[in-house]
């Protein structure tokens, strides 16, 4: 697949708050992750939080008031997600500490995914999963919506990359079968 920016990682994701002590307090003893240096040249209140190989940069809100009400869980509204090992001894944890959450669960090919679905103290969605159980799987370019405005040099360059996977996956998987 054609990377055209030359990106590497997800670094940080920005969440505006209505209280920078209590996120970092929920961010950091909820979701274990460690406050970290913030540049110092920055003109408004905040706080950056490190784990998991990605950062999350608190911002103070100007107008807290005015910030949308925390609504009721859904599990389909913006969301950012975690893997995690135990999701008996995550609800068991929230229980304790009387945060409300949503169940939910996926199944693909006799896999399930199990989710849990809270707030933080701003309203924000987070999802706990064992979600490395699904595997990862490629599209086929047939497989992708004709309302995709995709021109036929890209399709035709998407095929040829597929196949060189294929070829480069069948070279190791003959590689392991010979050792």
């Amino acid at each position: 697949m054609e990377n055209p920016l030359q990106l590497k990682c997800l670094n940080h994701i920005s969440l505006v708050c209505r209280s920078v002590e209590k996120s970092v307090d929920f961010y950091q003893n909820i979701l274990g992750f460690f406050p970290v240096k913030r540049p110092g040249s920055f003109n408004f209140s905040g706080a950056w939080l490190f784990n998991y190989g990605i950062g999350i940069h608190l911002l103070q809100s100007d107008n807290p008031d005015s910030m949308p009400k925390i609504g009721g869980i859904n599990p389909k509204n913006n969301h950012i997600s975690f893997q995690c090992e135990s999701m008996a001894l995550l609800e068991k944890k929230l229980k304790e500490l009387n945060i409300e959450y949503v169940t939910s669960g996926v199944e693909e090919g006799g896999i399930r995914v199990d989710q849990l679905f809270f707030h933080d103290p701003n309203g924000y969605m987070i999802e706990l999963c064992n979600c490395d159980i699904l595997p990862v799987t490629p599209l086929p370019v047939d497989s992708i919506q004709s309302s995709c405005s995709l021109t036929n040099r890209n399709v035709r360059r998407q095929r040829q990359q597929e196949q060189q996977v294929q070829l480069q996956v069948q070279k190791i998987e003959h590689v392991l079968w010979r050792n």
